[in-house]
This record gives structure tokens, sequence and C-alpha cells, in this order.
């Protein structure tokens, strides 16, 4: 995928606020602290595109970002961090819910896992959703370089058996090293086409 233009187009709590669905749109979902925001910026060739933070649960908004003038890729909040007021976390998962219920122009998720965390009840809940609205799911593990290959094949098995998807479901992620990179993009533009 070449990326010529990638642009914020607003952030949104509920469907009121919602762009018009005239754009297909891939949805990036995950706890905080994934790495969802590098995963983007990587994908989109931009340093900044959407703010990275060292502090977790920074995104408590659905961003919409314009690609090419073609789709759309929104940034859904992180979810699961202990740092963050308790009504903003009784706010996420409604939030989310209603936008994968409610939105027609999504076309896929990017499920984000962090190859060094084991998924939680959060992580099930959204799997659980996403079959339930039958939301095309990318699931892609991130950091992978921060293990050794063979600590990385034993958490992979771990995370699969955990989320009960299988082992070759995984797309996996480097930022450092933008490994998976173009897979991913063959998955997204497999999701769009769909």
């Amino acid at each position: 995928m070449k990326i010529s233009s990638a642009t914020f187009i607003k952030s949104a709590t509920g469907p009121e606020n919602y762009p018009p669905p005239e754009l297909a749109e891939i949805a990036f979902a995950g706890r905080s602290n994934v790495g969802k925001s590098s995963l983007i910026n990587v994908l989109v060739n931009r340093k900044s595109l959407v703010r990275t933070s060292s502090t977790p649960g920074r995104t408590q908004l659905l961003n919409f970002f314009n690609i090419n003038d073609s789709f759309s890729l929104v940034d859904l909040p992180g979810y699961g961090f202990a740092k963050v007021p308790l009504a903003v976390k009784k706010a996420w998962g409604p939030m989310i819910r209603t936008y994968l219920e409610s939105r027609e122009s999504l076309k896929g998720v990017v499920f984000i896992f962090d190859i060094r965390r084991i998924p939680r009840e959060e992580d099930i809940q959204l799997l659980d959703w996403l079959e339930e609205f039958e939301v095309p799911t990318i699931p892609v593990i991130t950091k992978i370089d921060k293990l050794k290959r063979g600590q990385r094949d034993k958490q992979i098995a771990a995370i699969a058996e955990t989320t009960g998807l299988p082992r070759d479901a995984f797309s996996l992620f480097s930022a450092q090293t933008r490994e998976g990179k173009e897979d991913i993009w063959e998955r997204i533009e497999d999701a769009l086409e769909a």
C-alpha cells in the first residue's frame, strides 16, 4: 500500500459525533500500551499521525483518520489500564461496543496483542463482540523484537491458546524493525475489498 496522504478527520465518543460513513473503515483495537499508535504510524509512514505516549491510556476517544482519500483508519480507545478515572474506564466498553455494533462502514478490526502479555478478560470480551457483530478480525502480535525467538514461539502459542484463535491467524509485528508491515497491509486490503 502506497500512502500518499494521511490526515486526522475528528475524534468522537458516539454515533452522533462520527464522521459521515462515506469511506470504508478499518479500526485498531487493543489494551493500553500494546503499541497501537506505533503500529498505525509505521503502517502510514508517519512519525506522529497518531500520538504515542509513554503514559498508557491516552487514547480515550475514537479517532478517525483519512488515508489516501480512499478509506479511514479508526484508533479505538485502549482499555485495561488502571491509572484512568473510573468514569472514563466505564465509558470505554459501551463506546467501543456501540461503534462495532452500529458502524456500517466498518470493514475489519486490527486487534493488537503485546507478545509479552497473556490476553485478559477485556481482550476475550472484545473478541466475543467482534464475533457477535461478525466483524472481520486481523489479530496482530506486536513488540516481537522484545523477545528471543525461543521465548517468542512460547508466548505466541500461549496467546493463541488463551484467545482460542489458530496460531496462523496472527500477524507478527515490530515497530523497531518494521517486520510484518507488508503482511498486515495485505490483510487490511483484503478486508477493504471484501
